[in-house]
């Protein structure tokens, strides 16, 4: 199959509309070619594409930082000698310094399928700024590697955050390149937009299930992205951040399992499976012990859970992980009433609220989970209301 990097380089016909504007690009460290060469370099190298600029997102063009809320600075890049501005830095929005350095912007972003991850507010920022400035967006669809299934509650009005560009569920099932369409769209931006779709991309196609494996290397689009796995899993365990439970950042399968020093792991997979069996379809869950080295609990044991997605036990389409972790979040509380569940600071900049509300886009989740009387059923309820409307809305912006 073939990128939509793969194809600009490969298609001189593709790239002939750049002949003679200037162009940017905003990439990640996963922005890679087959042979692994960064999108910056191959483009440089590429005839007939004039870079005037490059843009970072968060972690860096590069991949430069390990942690969020951790900022990368603009500089001047030493090999290509053009500027590289940060998106998540001294600004999110690009300034209008920054968009007039380039006609034409190629966003060449691996995303991981969820609405928690930055690059897709990233991506309604530049689409933003572009119809203001008159500049044209190129998207460089690559593949959602958590695949087509839609889970999770919509993001409500008045919850927007850097970590919530939108009323998406949080698994929305799309490309970045389709959430682009869905932006321009629903924002009604009078924009030049442009979708460079992939060729050859079959999300249902066994084993990867929207990510090509076997034919493409993983190359992590953030530093805690480490392979397929997580990405599968990412969709519930990214509600971990909002919480006092290890992600599992500071060991070798973060945001693949969680736990903490004070917590029963085997106590709570039991209640999990007492309360909603049927959410836990699809993987293999495992209690096991962990020291982060760093982060949450670092220097301590802790115990926990495993969600394993990598053998003949996924199921693709039964594997429901954001409702997963409101389950593993109900038999805690249920069993710890106590239990100082919910982790008080300030997420992604945004004082003033909880940051399980912040990354759920509501405070409806963490409701749920603190109401004793409130049953899976009532959850259920609310998420498959909101995933149904996602389904028929996103219908529109398929082009795969």
């Amino acid at each position: 199959m073939k990128f939509g990097i793969d194809r600009i380089l490969t298609e001189p016909a593709l790239r002939a509309p750049l002949q003679g504007r200037r162009v940017a690009l905003l990439a990640h460290p996963a922005s890679v070619t087959p042979d692994l060469t960064h999108s910056l370099d191959a483009l440089a190298a590429c005839g007939g594409i004039k870079l005037t600029a490059a843009f970072g997102p968060q972690h860096g063009l590069r991949g430069d930082k390990q942690d969020n809320m951790i900022e990368s600075a603009t500089f001047d890049d030493p090999l290509h000698g053009i500027p590289v501005f940060s998106l998540y830095g001294e600004v999110r929005r690009p300034t209008a310094a920054m968009m007039d350095t380039f006609d034409v912007l190629l966003v060449d972003l691996q995303d991981l399928g969820c609405r928690i991850y930055t690059f897709i507010t990233t991506l309604r920022y530049v689409l933003e700024a572009a119809a203001k400035h008159r500049k044209a967006v190129w998207v460089l669809d690559r593949p959602n590697p958590a695949g087509r299934p839609v889970e999770g509650l919509r993001l409500k009005a008045g919850w927007e955050s850097f970590v919530g560009a939108g009323p998406l569920p949080m698994r929305h099932g799309l490309t970045l390149g389709e959430l682009g369409l869905w932006f321009v769209k629903t924002h009604k931006l009078d924009v030049e937009y442009e979708l460079v779709a992939m060729q050859g991309w079959q999300p249902e196609a066994a084993p990867g299930y929207g990510w090509p494996l076997g034919s493409r290397t993983w190359i992590n689009p953030s530093p805690n992205a480490a392979n397929l796995w997580m990405a599968r899993a990412y969709a519930g365990t990214v509600l971990l951040e909002g919480t006092n439970l290890s992600e599992g950042r500071g060991t070798t399968r973060p945001l693949e399992l969680f736990g903490a020093p004070d917590i029963d792991a085997r106590r709570v997979l039991k209640d999990m499976q007492a309360l909603a069996p049927h959410w836990l379809r699809g993987c293999r869950l495992r209690d096991c012990w962990f020291e982060p080295t760093f982060h949450k609990h670092a220097g301590k044991l802790c115990h926990g859970v495993q969600i394993h997605t990598e053998d003949a036990g996924y199921d693709h389409r039964a594997f429901k992980p954001w409702r997963l972790q409101a389950l593993a979040f109900k038999a805690i509380r249920r069993l710890y009433p106590d239990y100082p569940l919910w982790r008080d600071f300030a997420y992604e900049y945004e004082h003033g609220k909880l940051a399980i509300d912040v990354i759920n886009g509501s405070p409806l989740l963490r409701e749920w989970v603190d109401d004793a009387a409130a049953t899976p059923h009532d959850l259920d309820a609310l998420a498959v209301a909101d995933e149904q409307a996602w389904l028929s809305e996103r219908q529109a912006y398929l082009r795969y």
